[in-house]
């Protein structure tokens, strides 16, 4: 009825009737073009906002994951002087760590993060900083523990998971402060376990998890974790040309954090077994240079290259190899590094009698057997 009212009035009308009828038909048709448009808008809207609504079952497990486990991550920051010939400077490092424990505000982080430095804070996930004490240190693993000395409140520990559960494939995500940039996310899965680096400390890090998680400098110490949110591993080191992530990252085993946690609140480190000598590499295998007075290596006969030498009121020490004992094999497994022989002493279990084949000098010295009872230290 409406449109046909509207049809009937002469487009150029001069009288007052048409006019009005005019006038009502544009206000409303313009009405009605109107409130076609704002339904047809929020009609898109509303499919739009369902549209970004809808997350895959994956998806949402990560986001999950991120929500319950962001918190517990901080930033890690250290200073330490240092001094030279033309004075003393300031030295400063970053990096991340993951509060496992929100009771006793305990952070487990790397120890390369922290080597060296007088002074370590962390800043939390609120934006509050506070400053932390150095519990226990194990350079061998690359793990270091922390405690919170300010304000313990409020603190979001990580729950432990289980890394010897994993599978190669599985989703794993990474959480750190890469760059500075805080708690960012990275994902990526297990691209191998077992697998074997060295750290600092020359000693070899057995049943690392390889993921290709993006990790990059600031992400060391920050969590490995599974799609519940869970820590398994500890990122700690990549393989890179560049020194930015390739997509091969490692990460410690959390499992062997669990095991060296006790430890490294009691004692401060790691026990392992010691047989009381300082050894060195050689382009003939590694050879012991000095031997601790009543150690076990001591008592068992090795000898060291280092040896004291009197003339007159001077006393010295000269380094002899030609006297020093040089290791053949350690429980019948030869080595051809300091390193082997510190990697088959850390097999050794607590009491055990070690075998250990040893040569006198660089000559013609047949090798020996002997018997060594190594001490936790």
């Amino acid at each position: 009825m409406f449109s046909k009212i509207c049809a009937s009035i002469k487009p150029f009308a001069v009288n007052k009737l048409n006019i009005s009828l005019t006038a009502i038909c544009i206000i409303i048709s313009f009405f009605l073009l109107t409130r076609q448009g704002l339904s047809s808008y929020e009609a898109l809207a509303a499919d739009n906002t369902l549209a970004q609504a809808v997350r895959t079952a994956d998806e949402q497990h990560v986001i999950d994951a991120y929500r319950q486990s962001n918190e517990a991550v901080v930033n890690v920051s250290t200073r330490a002087e240092l001094a030279d010939f033309f004075g003393s400077s300031h030295q400063e490092g970053s990096g991340s760590g993951v509060i496992i424990d929100s009771a006793k505000a305990y952070i487990v982080t790397n120890y390369h993060v922290i080597e060296g430095a007088e002074q370590i804070t962390v800043n939390l996930a609120g934006g509050r900083t506070e400053k932390v004490r150095l519990v226990g240190q194990d350079p061998d693993n690359d793990i270091a523990l922390l405690q919170i000395v300010g304000d313990k409140r409020n603190l979001v520990a990580v729950q432990l998971g289980d890394s010897s559960a994993l599978e190669v494939g599985q989703r794993v995500l990474a959480i750190g402060n890469p760059f500075g940039l805080d708690r960012t996310l990275t994902t990526g899965i297990v691209s191998s376990l077992g697998r074997t680096i060295r750290a600092e400390s020359g000693r070899l890090i057995e049943d690392i998890i390889q993921t290709d998680a993006a990790i990059n400098p600031g992400n060391s110490g920050g969590p490995l974790l599974d799609t519940l949110g869970r820590l398994v591993g500890l990122n700690t080191a990549i393989l890179s040309r560049t020194g930015e992530s390739a997509g091969i990252g490692f990460a410690i085993p959390v499992n062997q954090i669990k095991l060296a946690l006790p430890e490294l609140i009691k004692h401060g480190r790691v026990l392992r077994p010691k047989i009381g000598v300082v050894m060195a590499d050689t382009e003939y295998g590694p050879y012991v240079l000095y031997v601790q007075d009543g150690g076990p290596a001591h008592e068992a006969g090795i000898q060291g290259a280092r040896r004291m030498v009197r003339q007159g009121l001077f006393v010295g020490y000269v380094i002899d190899v030609s006297q020093a004992d040089f290791i053949i094999s350690v429980n019948g497994v030869r080595v051809s590094s300091k390193a082997d022989v510190l990697d088959a002493l850390s097999d050794v279990k607590s009491g055990e009698v070690v075998t250990m084949v040893v040569r006198r000098g660089l000559g013609r010295n047949s090798p020996r057997e002997i018997k060594i009872k190594p001490v936790l230290g």
